[in-house]
């Protein structure tokens, strides 16, 4: 996966996480992963989750719980 690609992930999981209406904090974090587990491919989820793994640089907190609940 290039550089580039997973940038373009995180920029979007941010956005996401950022721009989607939520009562609290549990709430935008459910509705994240719920965005991105209609609307991605399996292989950006795969990716963004293999990138998350690593450490995950430049995922907001909210963006990164979000994605870590995809593995569940």
């Amino acid at each position: 996966m290039s550089h580039n690609s997973v940038d373009h992930l995180v920029k979007m999981a941010n956005q996401i996480a950022a721009c989607i209406p939520a009562a609290d904090a549990e709430a935008k974090v459910q509705s994240t992963a719920t965005h991105i587990k209609k609307f991605w491919s399996p292989s950006m989820i795969k990716n963004i989750r293999e990138y998350t793994a690593e450490g995950g640089a430049g995922l907001t907190p909210a963006a990164a719980e979000a994605v870590a609940t995809l593995a569940k």
